[in-house]
């Protein structure tokens, strides 16, 4: 075995380790015909890799010059032919507050058709389960720390990424609504801040990890003395990493019906992933430097938006169920610096 893929399996068995082992629907199993929505992208691929190191066998893509998840008729199509038993909804327009202060109706549009297409098409064709992944963000900008999944709809979102919240919010009520009327399995996860291999560290539109981690990196190569960073610093986030993501997806999807059932309702049954705790954005600027070896100084440019004061997930809900997070911040943010530096030069100009 190669020795990325032992490190993976490694990882695995110790995430799987932190867990607690639940009864599996046989809604689902390792002969399951899977359909991965969103393959190619960090997420997909952390579902595919997770899928894969736990004996999946039956695993289906297209990539997006095969099939456009904007278009109704293809999504239709696909469905109709191939008839997946089970589905992880991971494609999405995704970007942090540039890309989506820069396209809002890009981000709105695109995700609300990806998703209705998806989960439409699903029923039409027969599949048993399906998974949507949603955001943090669709929870009101200045709710109750930690956030509770009973947070949602009850106050104003974050102007900043306002559109892809409500693409997300909507994607929640598909799969309620589709499960209420139909007796289907379509259930919702919302993930915090995600990182980790495959990101996008395109300074345009990346999220905050990447980000930082570029410019970090670039300011130590080029011996500059300040590395900037967008904001005040005082922000607080919580960072999951995308492999632990992915192993509480396969952990919600294999769910008995009745353990599922027994921490939602029908009109709340999304459940948060995340780690419970949060970090100030300036306290991580100085971990990255630390692990890029950055001896610099990190200036915070106000001129740009902060965004929410704060982001930290309740994740007692997926607890209780017997799931947890097992990759610390620093052990994943040396991870993905690692797979920079391995992929760095599609990032050159």
């Amino acid at each position: 075995m190669h020795y990325a893929a032992r490190k993976d399996s490694r990882r695995l068995r110790e995430m799987n380790s932190v867990n607690k082992l639940m009864p599996m629907s046989p809604a689902i199993t390792p002969e399951s015909l899977v359909y991965i929505a969103g393959h190619n992208g960090m997420v997909g691929a952390a579902i595919m890799r997770n899928l894969q190191l736990a004996g999946y066998k039956n695993i289906l893509t297209r990539p997006h010059s095969q099939l456009d998840l904007t278009n109704q008729r293809a999504v239709r199509d696909f469905f109709a032919e191939s008839k997946p038993s089970c589905v992880f909804l991971a494609a999405a327009r995704v970007g942090g507050i540039h890309a989506n202060n820069t396209y809002p109706a890009e981000f709105i549009y695109q995700n609300l058709m990806i998703e209705a297409n998806i989960i439409d098409s699903a029923w039409r064709s027969g599949t048993e389960r399906l998974l949507f992944l949603g955001s943090s963000c669709i929870y009101p900008r200045l709710a109750k720390q930690p956030m509770s999944e009973t947070a949602l709809l009850t106050g104003n979102l974050e102007p900043t990424n306002e559109p892809y919240a409500l693409a997300k919010i909507a994607g929640i009520k598909l799969c309620e609504s589709y499960s209420r009327q139909y007796g289907v399995q379509y259930r919702s996860v919302m993930p915090t801040n995600l990182y980790g291999s495959g990101d996008n560290f395109n300074l345009e539109n990346s999220h905050v990890i990447p980000a930082l981690i570029r410019k970090i990196h670039n300011a130590k190569v080029t011996n500059q003395p300040t590395a900037e960073v967008w904001g005040s610093g005082n922000p607080m986030r919580e960072f999951l990493h995308v492999d632990d993501m992915a192993n509480a997806c396969r952990f919600v999807m294999e769910l008995a019906d009745t353990a599922y059932e027994s921490a939602t309702k029908p009109m709340l049954s999304h459940l948060n992933i995340g780690t419970g705790n949060d970090v100030s954005i300036g306290e991580l600027a100085k971990l990255i430097c630390q692990i890029v070896d950055y001896p610099g100084e990190i200036i915070f440019n106000t001129d740009h938006p902060d965004g929410a004061p704060r982001k930290l997930m309740d994740v007692t809900k997926i607890q209780k169920l017997g799931w947890q997070a097992a990759i610390s911040l620093s052990e994943g943010l040396t991870q993905t610096y690692d797979w920079f530096l391995d992929h760095q030069d599609k990032y050159r100009r």
